[in-house]
């Protein structure tokens, strides 16, 4: 709660190993930059509000169904933070679409 007004990240988890609280949030649509904002606010309120000594910062992950890289580049420029956004999938991809999409992540690292 901040100045009276309650916010709710999706999936509050703890890792045990790295020792931090690791923050998710699902959206339905595309990732907009005030999404990035709203994580980067849970991450802060995460380090200073629930951290205790010997934890460490707070990882914030954002899930959503689209994902414009350039969007999303701009939104966390200069942001020192564990904040990371990937798209997700509703459906595993068939035998010829993983081969596709392996073949073309060996070509992207190859370059």
């Amino acid at each position: 709660m901040l100045n009276n007004t309650h916010y709710k990240v999706d999936l509050v988890f703890y890792h045990r190993i790295l020792r931090c609280f690791v923050l998710i949030d699902l959206k339905i649509n595309e990732v907009q930059h005030y999404d990035i904002g709203q994580m980067n606010m849970y991450l802060g309120y995460f380090a200073n509000e629930e951290n205790i000594e010997g934890d460490n910062p707070p990882i914030g992950i954002i899930l959503s169904r689209q994902k414009d890289e350039l969007l999303v580049e701009y939104a966390t420029y200069q942001m020192n933070s564990q904040l990371f956004v990937q798209k997700y999938q509703l459906y595993l991809p068939n035998r010829e679409e993983l081969r596709r999409e392996i073949e073309l992540t060996l070509r992207e690292v190859e370059l």
